[in-house]
């Protein structure tokens, strides 16, 4: 299945990021505070608003940071992504 966002929307699949303690221990992503980033899967055309055509800053293979409670969790094929607006991505990371 292949889902396309509207509007200035983007689809992300969050990075899980394990985590070891100085002594080895590790602590895998679901047992600790979400990290917020993820990698841009899917993104919008774009909106326009106030007869103003707002572009797209985010494009497919991005990482990116988004807010706490930002967007909506999905579920396809088992995997769980997010649906988001481009507004509610507060950086882009680059390597």
């Amino acid at each position: 299945m292949r889902i396309k966002p509207l509007g200035a929307r983007v689809l992300l699949k969050e990075i899980e990021m394990e985590e070891t303690t100085k002594s080895g221990i590790v602590i895998p992503s679901n047992a600790k505070e979400k990290p917020y980033m993820g990698k841009v899967i899917e993104v919008g055309p774009g909106e326009v608003k106030d007869g103003e055509k707002i572009e797209m800053c985010v494009k497919k293979g991005d990482k990116v940071l988004y807010g706490k409670y930002a967007g909506t969790e999905i579920k396809l094929d088992d995997e769980k992504y997010l649906i988001l607006k481009q507004d509610e991505i507060l950086a882009i990371i680059e390597d």
